[in-house]
């Protein structure tokens, strides 16, 4: 199974980590180093040209995971996941 992130970007549902509301992540100091880190390496992928409000981190094997911006909202996300679920 998938999730669509926005625009045409699907991430395999057994890669994702974790989805996280990007206003109320990106007060934690940390979280922001990480983004600005995963930003400066490259492994940030913006999904549409709108404002992005959530970031969806997505891993596969032993390499570095992948930032995804969506300009959906996390709770979006999350029922698009829980729909598409056969569990």
């Amino acid at each position: 199974m998938y999730l669509h992130l926005g625009q045409s970007v699907v991430v395999p549902y057994r890669n994702i980590l974790g989805i996280f509301d990007l206003d109320n992540a990106s007060w934690a100091v940390r979280t922001r180093e990480f983004l600005d880190r995963a930003e400066r390496e490259g492994r940030v992928v913006s999904v549409g040209g709108d404002l992005p409000r959530s970031f969806v981190l997505a891993g596969q094997g032993s390499g570095p995971a992948r930032v995804y911006l969506s300009p959906l909202s996390s709770a979006a996300l999350l029922n698009r996941a829980e729909k598409n679920s056969f569990e």
